[in-house]
Parts: structure tokens; sequence; C-alpha cells
């Protein structure tokens, strides 16, 4: 039986809709009204007639319509109960933490990996030195399918889009010389992520930190990769089985490591609207608080530990709202659906970056602005931590120059411009808190269709969520190219350049280095022990009862290759190829 909980929920907004402005005066809501009626026909109409507007409709990006202004009589001034609550109260719409920034900035994180392990160290010392507060790992695509460095299917890809990662000692060459116990590190990285987080245990247990105190998150959700990013190596519901079975052994040996980070930055990069971003990847969420639930842990006992991702883009007051809805609507089920108790269950921390689809390789100068509006938004929408893209990323990997400025980017906005020192400066605006109000109810629309679509599986597997995704793309594509939709120097305010800047390039020999380097590490490799750790690995994939982690953990230790480990995998669960969407 369809869970009716969303529907109620909907029932509940659509009465907010029919109560507003109950809670206030009725002769002052009217005398409001008649001075609102007033001033458009005495002093608007008479101004537009000399002076038209632009255009006849204003929307978002996301297709709402815009009201030219927004007073109490939208939203009635939000309920403090219900609606906003002070920061760091329940239902955290105005922040998670009481003081914000007045007392620890977010975490600056950039998102840095290139070529081999030992020029991404050497970018990642850069960053530490420069101010950088946190590191962000970026990986290849071989890694980031789970092949090593001298595979044929890594032909031409290795070190292209992000580190190249084959072997623990890959993985301690990328960490020599960086104190695991002084620095926390996020990897994006889902389909190999429980590989890579063992990896990074060993290397952890190499420089004498303990599991219990390590510290960091890795991405591992693999959801969204059916939905957007199409980076995955088994069926879901294998997927799904390793992930439970990382929540199970991190929930007990890994208490400060955050072992699933739910994405929207690449829902959103795929061509989703803000308010699709917001709804899919709560949606998300939810359904990694069920695989918990039936894996039987307790929901205060994990919760806790997951984090989430978002993109922020152009339009301003949406991230914003989309920001606020978010930990409204995540405090809001977690306790009435959920029954959370824990208060940290309550509490959805995210890590933002910047729109990549935004940036533009023409005029890429323009893109430092682009970052910084996008940042702020991020900043006055409440994150936890922020990765600024660099101005040249449209054309490759960031160089030192613009990963300098994208982070100082960040500290200008931290160290110079005020908006730091209240929290939630703009809470309390009567078109932010409409919208925030909007943005939630579009997002409960969406929980509706899934939950009758028999859940976030089942929707992926009719390809409903991919199919809102191409169709949003595809409206978007068709408003820049009609010109409704402005891109400045896309499709607006046009110049000849030939070689606008210098750019990041990867030497393409190293996928040879690292192929010899490969060939030598599996010479050196006990056989013996290597052998016998596949094979367990391979049985604890093909018990269901079994937990893989502490195998496979075992695995990485003899020096098994990422592939080696993956094609276990692939062996024990097969592949997945998704629906046609018609």
């Amino acid at each position: 039986m369809v869970d009716s909980y969303w529907a109620r929920k909907l029932g509940q907004l659509e009465e907010r809709k029919r109560n507003t402005n109950k809670e206030f005066d009725k002769q002052s809501l009217d005398a409001l009204r008649t001075r609102v009626k007033d001033w458009e026909k005495k002093i608007l109409e008479h101004f537009i007639s000399k002076s038209p507007e632009r255009q006849d409709v204003f929307e978002n990006a996301s297709g709402v319509p815009l009201k030219r202004i927004y007073t109490l009589l939208d939203n009635g001034g939000p309920s403090y109960e219900r609606e906003l609550g002070l920061p760091g109260e329940f239902p955290y719409t105005r922040g998670v933490y009481p003081s914000m920034y007045r007392g620890r900035l977010w975490t600056m994180r950039m998102f840095s990996g290139f070529g081999t392990a030992e020029q991404t160290n050497k970018r990642l010392k850069y960053l530490l030195k420069e101010g950088e507060t946190g590191l962000s790992i970026a990986f290849d695509m071989p890694t980031l399918y789970g092949y090593d460095a001298d595979s044929d299917r890594a032909e031409g890809e290795v070190g292209k889009c992000g580190v190249s990662i084959s072997s623990l000692e890959d993985m301690e060459t990328l960490f020599s010389g960086i104190p695991l116990d002084q620095v926390s590190t996020s990897m994006t990285i889902n389909a190999p992520a429980a590989v890579l987080t063992c990896m990074y245990a060993a290397v952890g247990e190499k420089q004498g930190m303990p599991l219990q105190k390590l510290r960091g998150t890795v991405q591992t959700d693999i959801l969204k990769e059916y939905i957007a990013q199409k980076e995955w190596a088994f069926p879901p519901e294998a997927h799904l089985r390793i992930i439970r079975d990382m929540m199970v052994y991190c929930t007990k040996n890994m208490p400060y490591w955050h072992y699933i980070s739910i994405s929207g930055y690449h829902i959103r990069e795929a061509g989703a609207s803000a308010a699709q971003e917001l709804a899919f990847t709560l949606a998300d969420g939810f359904s990694y608080v069920e695989l918990g639930k039936k894996a039987g842990l307790d929901v205060d006992s994990f919760v806790p530990r997951f984090s989430f991702f978002f993109n922020c883009d152009m339009d301003f007051f949406e991230e914003i709202a989309k920001f606020r809805a978010a930990r409204r609507i995540w405090a809001t089920v977690m306790k009435e659906k959920y029954k959370a108790k824990n208060p940290l269950s309550l509490l959805l921390r995210f890590h933002t970056q910047t729109s990549g689809v935004s940036l533009t390789w023409q005029q890429p100068l323009n893109n430092v602005v682009r970052t910084a509006i996008e940042a702020l938004a991020a900043v006055l929408g409440g994150t936890q931590s922020l990765h600024t893209n660099s101005y040249d990323e449209a054309w490759a990997l960031p160089t030192e120059e613009a990963v300098t400025v994208a982070l100082r980017t960040q500290q200008i906005i931290a160290e110079e411009t005020g908006v730091t020192h209240v929290t939630d400066p703009l809470g309390g605006s009567y078109y932010l808190e409409w919208l925030t109000n909007e943005m939630e109810e579009q997002a409960y629309r969406y929980f509706d269709k899934i939950d009758q679509l028999g859940g976030v599986l089942s929707a992926i597997k009719q390809g409903y969520l991919q199919r809102e995704i191409a169709n949003t793309s595809y409206l978007k594509t068709q408003q820049m190219e009609n010109g409704k939709k402005s891109v400045v120097g896309v499709n607006k305010y046009l110049v000849d350049e030939e070689k606008p800047i210098k750019y990041l390039q990867v030497n393409p020999a190293l996928q040879k280095k690292a192929s010899i380097r490969l060939r030598a590490l599996r010479r050196r490799r006990d056989q013996k022990k290597l052998k016998l750790s596949l094979e367990k690995l391979r049985a604890a994939f093909e018990d269901p009862e079994a937990n893989s982690v502490q195998v496979m953990l075992a695995a990485v230790k003899s020096y098994a290759t990422l592939q080696e480990i993956m094609d276990v995998g692939r062996k024990a669960f097969g592949g997945w190829k998704e629906p046609v969407l018609a």
C-alpha cells in the first residue's frame, strides 16, 4: 500500500495557503490590501505608462511566475513556530546552528585532482598553504567507474578530469605529507566509494590514525548516478547492498566518517531545475534512511552521519530559498515520518558547489562574477562547506592561478562583505519567505508522485526521474537558443576572441607511466595473500547476509587494485542498463 504521508503533507501545505493571514488583524490586512491597490492605480500605472516594463511576464529559473512586489499579504508573515523558528531550532529554516558564521566560517574546500597522485598531492599542499580548510578530491573517469589506469577502458582518460587512483599505493602518494588527523577530506566518488573508503582508512592507519578518529566524507550516492551522472558498475540493488554494508560497518567502527553525501549537484548539472534538485535529492536521502532501517539500524544511530551536496546556480533568491526549504523539509520529515529523537538527525548539513553548467568558455573571465554571485547565495543560504569553481573550468581542469582566484572569492566574502555578521540576514523577506514556501510545496508534490510510482528505485527503473530532468534541460536549451534566457557572452554581448586564456593540459603520457607503476606493484605483492583476500570478497558479495566492507579493507591492504576489487563485484552482480526514455 502506498504511504499517504506525502499526500497528507500536501494537504497541510494547501491548508496553509488557505489560512494565510489568519493570524493577523483583519482590519490591518484589509487596509494594506487597499493601500497596495491604490499604489498600483495611482503610482504604478502612471509610471509604467511612461516607462514600460521589459516584459509582460517575469519568471524565476524554475519557471515560477513572479509578482512585481511581495508583502505581508503573500505569506501572512510566516509562523515562527511552524515555518521558521530561530536559527539552531526546529524546523531549522533559518540555519542549523544558532550563531552560524559569527562563530565559525564554512569549510572552504576546492575540488582538486588531476593527473597523477604526485601532481594532485602538490596541488592539495598548495591550497592548504593558501588557506583552504578542507580537502575535496576529484577522481578521473576510469577511477569513477572502477577501472585501473592500464585498463583498455581507461585509454585517453587517465588523469583528465581528476586524479588517477588505482591502488592503495596511489592513495598513499596522494596523502603523503598531509596529516589526516588535522584535516577532513571529502571524496567525490560513488560506484567504488566503499573501495576508496577502505583505501583512505588504510592510509590513516599507516599514519597511526585509528578508524575511530578518521574524519571526512565520501559521496557514495549511487541513486543520483542512475538519475543523472550515469557512473555505476553494478545493478542498483547490488550497489545499495554495499552501501548498506558501509552504513553498518561505519556506524560501528568509524564514528566521524560521513559515509554518504546525498548529492543534488549532479542532478542539477544534468539539467534539473532548482525545485527538481531539491525534491530528487531529498527523496534519495529518505531512500537511504529506509535502507538503514531495513538493515536493523536505529534512525538516530546513522542519520546524523548523513550530509548533503547541493548546486548553487545563478537565480540568486531561488537558490537561497531552496537551501532554506531543504532544511525545513528534512527536519519535518525526520521528526514526523521517521520519529527521530536525536536533534542531530533533524539537521540537514550540506556542502555547496557553485554551478559548473553556468560557466561559459566564451569570455571566461565573466565566470569570476558568476561564481562570486553563486557563492554569496550559498553563504546567505547557510551552507556548511563551499567549493567555488574556477573561471577556466569550461575549458579544462583549473590552473593554479584560476583556483587561487576561486579560493580568494570565498575569503573575500568571508572577510570583507559583512554578510557573516548576522545569522540568516534575509530571513523575514516577504519575497524570500513566499519563495521558500513555494519550493517546499513543489518538493512535496514530487515526493507524492515518486511515492505513487513505488519509490525512488522504482521511479528510476521506469525512467520517470530521468525523463523529468531531460524535459527541463531541453526547455532550458530552447529558452537560451531563442533568446528568452540571456547568457552574457553566449547569446548576448558577443565578442571575437581567438585564445582568451591559457588552460591546464594533462600530459597523455601519464597513462603509460601509471601502467608501469601498476605492473611493478603487481610484481611486488604477496600473491597468496592477494588471491585469498579476493576470494573472501567474492564469497562476501555472494552472501547477502555478509558485510563486505571488512573483507574489502583486507583486500585493499593486500594491494589489490581498484579494478581487481570491482571486477569481483562485476562477476558476482552483473551489469545494468537504464530504460530507454521515450
